[in-house]
């Protein structure tokens, strides 16, 4: 091919938060039971004519819409019209459009609070910054940008003044639970919904909810358009078909590990595959448990252990059943296998982790900072690797 050829070659899209590519939803089903507290999607997102090219352990990014009934009680709350104009650095915009895609809402601004604190000497923001960091974290768990506002009723900041207060709504990046090799033209996305319910305490009767969870639960059907660009994560990526792999996915993270099965199903090679899984109960919220029990017979899943933690007197979790299965796991580490984590940072990861240092240090017959080494040695040589939120 020639260079004016290549010239004249249309370029592939550089989709991004600026320029975000509108993919339309073709699936968007709840995988537990209706009966569970704890609800999670899949989505089925249509990509055939972005150009987007994504690989098994990467993430997308998706612009979320803050909720329409939220939007309209801030504005109530302000007592303006919907269409107000607010002029800030970013031109002229109407506030419902900015309160709706520009700005979040749906948690607590750290900077509002401060100005409540030292602008409007309001008590319990005052209380709240002196204390300490988990009292605020606890009361900020669940509540919003109204919540705020209310903590001085008589208060009414202009639209510009408000949105000055406020961070810009980011992108919720989420991994990709599907393989471009299985699931050509489309990409799959496992999400949580994040709901609070209302509380006594709040006194409002009013649920809240985050802004991008709630967003794809309750306002995406099948149909509409998301917007959406990729987040590559090259330090999470499958290793040659020939190679063992271990993955521990308890909850939502076992969605990287849906894409690195369906894309080992595709091609051949004769390393193994061993998920450990984690949910609170088999009916109820085992995720795409029919495919899990589909690839564990038809062999692509070499090892499936799942630990249900409500189902038995005393919890038990992944890291229990790698305890059980210590000797064979160390054995598969020994020989060369890749580990991967993927979910909770705040208390998952690090229980894995423990218990990966006692497995290395029992059966590598080694003290408990030999064990630490090794692990720091199997994270250098990226045969480590976490994906942790």
């Amino acid at each position: 091919m020639s260079a004016a050829e290549k010239s004249r070659e249309p370029r592939k899209p550089r989709w991004s938060r600026r320029n975000p590519y509108p993919a339309r939803v073709v699936e968007n089903q709840l995988l537990t039971s209706p009966d569970t507290d704890k609800q999670v999607r899949h989505l089925v997102l249509d990509i055939a004519d972005s150009g987007l090219e994504y690989q098994p352990g990467d993430g997308v990014s998706v612009l979320p819409v803050n909720d329409p009934g939220l939007v309209a009680r801030i504005i109530g709350r302000l007592g303006v019209p919907a269409d107000t104009e607010i002029v800030d650095r970013k031109g002229r915009r109407r506030f419902d459009q900015v309160l709706s895609t520009g700005v979040e809402i749906t948690s607590v601004s750290a900077y509002l609070l401060n100005h409540l604190a030292t602008a409007l000497e309001n008590p319990t923001a005052q209380r709240l910054l002196a204390g300490e960091r988990a009292e605020l974290e606890a009361w900020s768990r669940g509540r919003d940008v109204l919540d705020l506002l209310n903590l001085e009723p008589d208060w009414t900041p202009t639209p510009e003044a408000l949105i000055a207060e406020l961070r810009p709504l980011v992108a919720r990046t989420y991994s990709i639970s599907s393989s471009p090799s299985a699931h050509p033209g489309t990409l799959h996305l496992t999400p949580a919904t994040v709901r609070h319910p209302a509380t006594d305490e709040w006194g409002d009767g009013r649920d809240r909810g985050g802004a991008a969870s709630t967003y794809l639960a309750d306002r995406v059907s099948a149909g509409d358009t998301v917007g959406i660009y990729l987040s590559p994560n090259k330090s999470f990526r499958l290793p040659e078909p020939d190679t063992d792999i271990i993955m521990i996915g308890p909850g939502t993270g076992i969605a990287p590990f849906r894409g690195f099965l369906h894309q080992r199903a595709q091609e051949p090679g004769a390393g193994r595959n061993w998920l450990f899984h984690g949910a609170r109960h088999r009916d109820h919220d085992f995720l795409y448990r029919e495919e899990m029990r589909r690839f564990d017979a038809e062999g692509t899943l070499d090892r499936l252990d799942v630990a249900f933690s409500r189902e038995q007197d005393q919890k038990v979790y992944v890291q229990h059943l790698m305890d059980g299965h210590g000797e064979e796991l160390y054995h598969w580490l020994r020989d060369g296998a890749v580990l991967y984590v993927c979910g909770d940072a705040d208390s998952m990861a690090g229980e894995v982790d423990a218990a990966l240092a006692r497995i290395v240090a029992k059966y590598g017959d080694m003290d408990v900072a030999a064990a630490a080494e090794r692990l720091a040695e199997l994270r250098e040589q990226g045969r480590y690797l976490r994906d942790v939120y």
